[in-house]
């Protein structure tokens, strides 16, 4: 089971992604055991979404619900690494899990990953 090493700092950054982007203002890193990775450092800097939910589903799953050290975990994974896709979304799956995310949110969330996150894949560190 992996395991979070410390807190999410961030600043909310006005005007970026209708008003939804956050930089991390310190580094945190998430530990697991998945691939093979180990310890997974996002850097001071990176910037966020969180979860890149539709609007629409807001209610059941905002962005920045209890899943949203996973989403910047995962927004990371995607975004600055070329690690498989599949491994990615199993990161974001079981640090949902060490959040306490509830046993359907976490497989909705981590299907819908897997069939849209295609999608959302673009190399931007």
């Amino acid at each position: 089971m992996g395991s979070f090493t410390g807190p999410l700092l961030l600043e909310y950054l006005d005007g970026r992604a209708a008003g939804r982007s956050y930089r991390l203002i310190a580094g945190f890193s998430y530990e697991t055991e998945i691939g093979g990775l180990g310890v997974i450092h996002v850097p001071a800097g990176f910037i966020t979404d969180f979860a890149s939910v539709p609007r629409f589903f807001w209610r059941l799953f905002p962005p920045t619900g209890t899943y949203g050290k996973a989403a910047v975990v995962h927004d990371y994974l995607y975004r600055c690494t070329d690690i498989d896709r599949a491994i990615c979304d199993a990161v974001f799956l079981e640090a949902m899990e060490v959040l306490g995310v509830s046993w359907i949110a976490r497989r909705l969330m981590h299907r819908a990953v897997r069939v849209f996150g295609k999608f959302a894949r673009k190399r931007m560190c």
